[in-house]
């Protein structure tokens, strides 16, 4: 991301940015290892850029005026613009050059004479001006199709839709000609894939289609023999050791068929060349064509006929020269995807030839998949070729990307293929987050995929939900690229069979990050393994791994698909301590508790009074029990703590309904403990929902005992000394313990005069010199004024009761929002009757 230079920032190494000595310093490894150099270097050049003030841009721009001027295309030049770019790029806000200078850099990228890595440079410049007010470019000044190329990508990154329509039809009257010795065409197809793109309606229908044929036989009718090469002049040379070869396979054997993008030899002609260019803009051309025209109306009567024979294909295809340019761009894009799919299934001897397959198997099964989908006569071709490649991927790992878009083609066409996409979606969700979650090209586009055919899953949406352990290894090994994606995700995953569990996990994910960790460690060759922190020595781990009582724990953290079960993992999260400094696993306790806040965004939807019971329960046991990540217990208890309140709310019986484990909670609090945020929230909930008027099982024996477990917690944080072991308790809990307490008296009311007691110990307490170094006077100023407040209350029993306990009715917004209802008059009330003198009030 770039970012904004300050205004009038000055260069703080006192040299000018434009210098060489300054960009050489720059550049300069500084420190230690190889990877940070270059990065420290990178960081220090862009930093330097965005300092650069417009004082100092307006010399520079002076300086590059001059060398442009001039005609000094030589390396001052080259190095002068390079920097010039690198100054307008390095910020997000767009750079004020000096006119003379954008006059200039217009007249160079148009020049004939000028070396094509300036030309490069100043449209780049350029582009990183747009939009700019002071171009006075047309494709008309380019001389050469590659100008052509450079001058459309600056006018098209203005913006303007009536220009892009004028660079359309500019490079497509270019595109047009069919003169042999012509212009390089190979300059203009990207120019044409970006003016489609911004505008699709730019090209007249009668250019599109003659562009689409054009497209189909640049795909199907390239040369099969590689380009010539340049003659030596030497006196040796000979015509016939010039003459060229024919293209051969990534295999090696000569091409017996024709030219695709995976052909090889050692030169290349221009069909060749936009052959692979046509490919590379092919399905965004034909996403953009839409769904068969008139000429493919007849699409169903034709599909019997087609689908019947082999024969009948072949004489089709024998005619297929007589086809409209859609049906023919088509009929040209099966034929070449087939072709594909034919050379991936052969032996690369190069890896780049390999990945090259890979690549091209994902990009033709996807053109396959909008083929069909514009066509549906064309499923019956392709059909046998997917389906041949899905059984021969199955085993392949190292094509396990291309498995994506063959399940993409099935849920697409499955049902009027015959073919049951949920075994195509089981071995996707059930092996691919298994053994390939360290790849994060593969974890991104899996998220995707999911993301995008949400609608298409139907009946498998249940084998999406249940397969969520595996997918979260996705989001585990790598969660900053995946949270936001997995944020969109929660809502559909979740369900009200899902959620406890997916909780459970979501709070287990740091250590999952961990024991994926182990696992790679463990059963990987050392070459094999991704990248880690390799400070983080974890031998013991690797023993546990080994361990058949950790085992069991470890098949349950690794599981694959939902179980409907959960086991305490603490042992676990013990043998795991030692990784948990890696920096993986703290970037994933980062991410948690964006994902908690989703979870519970969705599950508050649907959530019955029985799930909020469970997971306000499940918030209660975990809340002491969380993989020890630095900071990371903070960070979760500070949503837990926000979404404890809320799940009593969607469910306010839940307090009554859970007396025992709250009491037991509470129970247990103490110490470093009592001074949370989780021990807030579930204080404030026992006061707020402990009644009869929102559970008439509300006894008064529950109301007394809840009381003296919170009347022992208030005493004992008052009472204990603050030390390294045992933080301060802040002044929140103080008053939260307080209030409740009051609250609970004021539904008891045997409990007034005990309350009141401990209210005026509280008081004095907060008075009291001996306190004040410890707590501070504003957070015993806090606690003085809340216990007075409460006393002033308590002493008219009747409107504590109504204020502190008001009913369903009174609690809505309005009663807070409408001065003549009951509720501000009654506080009124007690305002007025309790500033007069002491003797008129009762007690």
């Amino acid at each position: 991301m770039r970012h904004a230079a300050r205004p009038g920032s000055r260069h703080r190494c006192g040299h000018c940015f434009a210098s060489r000595p300054c960009l050489e310093r720059a550049a300069r490894p500084q420190g230690g290892g190889g990877g940070g150099m270059l990065a420290t270097g990178t960081e220090s050049l862009l930093r330097q850029a965005r300092e650069v003030g417009a004082e100092e841009l307006g010399r520079f721009c002076a300086r590059v005026s001059a060398l442009l001027q001039a005609e000094d295309w030589g390396p001052d030049a080259l190095d002068a613009l390079r920097r010039l770019f690198l100054i307008v790029a390095a910020t997000k806000y767009s750079r004020r050059l000096e006119p003379t200078c954008v006059a200039l850099l217009q007249t160079t990228l148009c020049s004939p004479r000028c070396p094509e890595r300036l030309q490069l440079l100043c449209a780049a410049v350029l582009r990183e001006m747009a939009p700019s007010d002071s171009l006075s470019l047309s494709c008309d000044h380019a001389q050469s199709s590659r100008q052509l190329g450079l001058v459309a990508s600056v006018l098209l990154a203005q913006g303007d839709p009536q220009q892009v329509r004028t660079v359309g039809q500019c490079v497509i009257k270019v595109l047009e000609s069919r003169q042999p010795e012509g212009p390089s065409l190979t300059y203009l197809l990207p120019v044409v894939s970006k003016v489609t793109s911004l505008a699709p309606d730019a090209l007249p229908e009668e250019q599109t289609k003659a562009l689409s044929k054009r497209l189909g036989d640049w795909l199907r009718y390239a040369s099969v023999q590689q380009g010539a090469a340049h003659a030596s002049g030497g006196f040796f040379s000979t015509p016939r050791a010039r003459q060229p070869g024919p293209v051969t396979e990534v295999d090696g054997t000569v091409a017996t068929d024709f030219f695709t993008v995976l052909s090889t030899g050692q030169r290349f002609t221009e069909d060749q060349r936009l052959n692979v260019q046509a490919f590379s803009m092919l399905r965004a051309w034909l996403l953009q064509g839409g769904p068969a025209r008139p000429g493919a109306a007849d699409a169903d009567d034709r599909s019997e006929l087609e689908g019947s024979t082999v024969s009948v294909l072949s004489a089709a295809s024998a005619a297929s020269h007589l086809l409209p340019p859609a049906e023919w761009l088509r009929e040209k894009a099966l034929e070449y995807c087939q072709r594909l799919l034919e050379q991936s299934g052969r032996r690369a001897l190069r890896k780049a030839d390999s990945d090259l397959q890979k690549a091209c198997l994902v990009e033709a099964v996807l053109v396959l998949d909008v083929l069909c989908r514009q066509d549906p006569s064309f499923l019956y071709r392709a059909l046998p070729c997917v389906r041949a490649l899905r059984t021969r991927l199955c085993g392949d790992t190292a094509c396990v990307r291309a498995l994506l878009p063959i399940a993409q083609f099935f849920l697409h066409h499955g049902e009027a293929a015959a073919v049951d996409a949920d075994a195509v979606c089981q071995h996707l969700f059930t092996r691919i987050p298994s053994e390939h979650f360290h790849s994060p090209m593969l974890a991104f586009e899996f998220v995707q995929f999911c993301r995008d055919h949400l609608v298409l899953f139907g009946s498998n949406l249940d084998l999406l939900r249940t397969s969520f352990p595996n997918l979260f290894k996705f989001l585990a090994w790598s969660s900053p690229a995946l949270t936001s994606g997995f944020v969109a995700l929660l809502p559909v995953l979740v369900d009200a069979g899902t959620a406890v569990e997916m909780l459970h996990l979501l709070l287990d994910l740091p250590s999952l990050t961990a024991a994926l960790d182990l696992q790679l460690r463990a059963s990987q060759a050392a070459s094999e393994r991704p990248l880690w922190d390799v400070s983080v020595r974890a031998p013991g781990c690797l023993e546990a791994l080994r361990d058949p009582q950790a085992q069991g724990l470890f098949q349950h953290l690794l599981r694959a698909k939902a179980s409907g079960t959960v086991e305490r993992l603490t042992p676990l999260h013990q043998l795991l301590q030692p990784l948990a400094s890696c920096a993986r696993v703290l970037q994933c306790a980062q991410a948690v508790p964006t994902l908690l806040r989703a979870f519970f965004a969705a599950v508050t939807q649907f959530a019955s009074g029985a799930l909020a019971s469970q997971l306000a329960l499940l918030l209660l046991e975990r809340s002491d029990s969380l993989f020890q990540v630095e900071g990371y217990e903070a960070d979760v208890h500070r949503v837990l703590s926000s979404q404890f309140p809320a799940l009593c709310k969607l469910h306010p019986p839940l307090v009554v309904e859970r007396a025992k484990e709250l009491l037991e909670f509470v129970g247990s609090l103490g110490g470093p403990r009592s001074t949370g945020h989780m021990l807030t929230s579930v204080v404030w909930a026992i006061g707020e929902y402990l009644s009869v008027s929102w559970d008439r099982r509300c006894s008064a024996e529950q109301i007394s005992r809840f009381f003296e477990a919170l009347e022992a917690l208030l005493f004992e944080v008052t009472q204990s000394r603050p030390s390294a072991a045992l933080p301060k308790c802040p002044p929140q809990v103080i008053t939260v313990l307080m209030t409740t307490l009051t609250k609970l008296a004021s539904r008891s009311q045997d409990l007034i005069p005990r309350v009141s007691l401990l209210l005026s110990k509280m008081r004095t307490l907060a008075q009291s010199p001996a306190v004040g170094p410890v707590h501070g006077e504003d957070d015993l100023g806090a606690v003085r004024t809340r216990a007075t407040e409460l006393l002033n209350l308590l002493k008219m029993p009747s409107v504590a009761q109504f204020v502190l306990t008001p009913s369903v009715e009174v609690s809505q917004p309005r009663y807070h929002r409408d001065c003549n209802t009951a509720l501000p008059l009654a506080l009124d009330m007690v305002s007025r009757l309790l500033e007069r003198e002491a003797g008129l009030l009762p007690g």
